[in-house]
């Protein structure tokens, strides 16, 4: 299994942008994928990006494609969300979570197998 630990989330303006940085540990030398899922207080958990680590496929939820980037750094273990232009509506708990792989069905992001939830970190955008 892979567990990970979230970080990086603060508050900022509309307009800022914040990375989030995800650790993993392990069984990192398996195949494994992380997604980034978010939620409001009231609100359904999220999918909002997810990458597979073996070959570095990466999927979008359609309303952060141009403005938030996920990548990995495969030798530390890291994967980070880039996230530029933020808006009011970004603001949540975002959480990392580790899996056997991505998927993606109607728009909907979500990982395939047993999946490791981190603690969640909060990004609050004020407008």
């Amino acid at each position: 299994e892979v567990y990970v630990v979230e970080s990086g989330g603060d508050s900022v303006q509309a307009g800022g942008s914040l990375r989030l940085s995800c650790a993993a540990s392990g069984s990192t030398s398996d195949d494994y994928a992380i997604g980034w899922f978010r939620q409001d207080p009231g609100k359904e958990r999220e999918g909002i990006s997810c990458i597979s680590i073996n070959d570095g496929t990466t999927y979008y939820l359609d309303s952060v494609k141009g403005r938030f980037t996920i990548s990995s750094d495969n030798a530390k273990h890291m994967v980070y969300l880039q996230m530029n232009s933020l808006k009011h509506e970004d603001t949540a708990k975002y959480y990392c979570a580790s899996g056997f792989d991505c998927g993606e069905a109607m728009g909907v992001i979500y990982l395939v197998g047993n999946v490791n939830w981190g603690q969640g970190t909060q990004v609050t955008v004020s407008s």
